[in-house]
């Protein structure tokens, strides 16, 4: 089968499309004939190891997993002898968030895992993306316990994460302010924002409103920055380690020291309830993942090298012919 492969650490050009061995399903997995994948923000770092922290995840000095991709939208190919809760033929999406192996024509996944049926009135391309940035929205949502009426705002809000964020956060009943710049500022009311900042031409770390939690989705800001948004009980949410990695040890100190607060949310693996539980959103049309581009596998570097521009909107899909 072909795959994307990237045997050293680097920039996009490591990876390479090549021949490889098809897996084999075992006796509880399905085989997937990918249709379409994802390339996000956790490709670029497992393929580039930076942070470099994240060797301590994928190999020290070469990665571990040579073909990455962990979004997923295909069909079921071949079922292992004890699968019962899928079929041949089945329309499936899902995370292979510990295994990667998405950016190929195969792969394999466990029938319990993060997998699911994708919703009949999708297609693979709108099913693909709609995984990695929600898992990250619900995680931030779930770790600031967000509820119906509190005041949130998201920077950050057209990435895959922040676009998510918003949507997920208006089926809560919260009060969204999104920050976007001037061309993306429909996008995010058609998304659901109450309030748009036009980050072209205003400081949102000068907004004059207060917000019960500041999500920053692409950690671009920092706790300094955004203290004043804060309600005096509020709290500043970043996925990014921030300036001189100083989150993860504010999320331990702020608590002691005042109301406000920083927390690191550190996101839980993915489950098959959880995907379950973005499959209801889909069904339901309370959440739709914003695509951006498309590209084919063979130009995937091509990929690679625009989302590291930063000026990806949403998610960028690569389709598996």
């Amino acid at each position: 089968m072909k795959a994307a492969v990237h045997t050293r650490y680097g920039p996009p050009d490591v990876v390479r499309i090549v021949d490889v061995e098809r897996p084999t399903a075992a006796a509880n997995e399905v085989l997937v004939k990918v249709h379409s994948t994802t390339v996000n923000r956790t490709d670029c770092g497992f393929r580039a190891a930076h942070p470099w922290i994240v060797r301590f995840f994928s190999g020290l000095t070469k990665p571990k997993a040579t073909i990455l991709g962990c979004e997923f939208a295909g069909e079921i190919e071949a079922v292992g002898r004890d699968v019962t809760a899928f079929e041949i033929g089945e329309r499936v999406f899902g995370f292979s968030e510990d295994r990667f192996g998405a950016h190929a024509e195969y792969l394999t996944m466990p029938q319990d895992g993060p997998i699911a049926a994708i919703p009949p009135d999708l297609s693979f391309e709108e099913a693909a993306p709609s995984t990695e940035g929600s898992h990250y929205a619900l995680s931030a949502i779930t770790r600031a316990r967000i509820r119906g009426g509190q005041r949130v705002l998201v920077n950050g809000a057209t990435g895959a994460i922040g676009s998510a964020a918003i949507q997920l956060l208006k089926e809560l009943g919260a009060v969204v302010t999104a920050v976007a710049d001037t061309e993306h500022l429909e996008l995010v009311r058609g998304l659901g924002a109450d309030r748009v900042i036009n980050r072209t031409v205003e400081d949102f770390t000068r907004d004059d409103r207060t917000y019960d939690v500041v999500l920053d989705a692409v950690g671009k800001s920092s706790f300094a920055e955004c203290r004043r948004l804060l309600e005096p009980r509020g709290i500043y949410l970043s996925g990014d380690l921030g300036p001189l990695s100083q989150n993860p040890l504010l999320a331990l100190v702020t608590p002691l020291l005042g109301k406000r607060k920083v927390m690191f949310p550190i996101p839980p693996k993915h489950s098959a309830r959880e995907v379950e539980r973005i499959r209801q959103m889909l069904v339901a049309g309370t959440f739709r993942p914003v695509v951006d581009r498309r590209y084919p596998l063979d130009r995937i570097v091509e990929a690679y090298r625009y989302v590291e521009t930063g000026q990806k909107i949403g998610n960028l899909v690569i389709t598996v012919p």
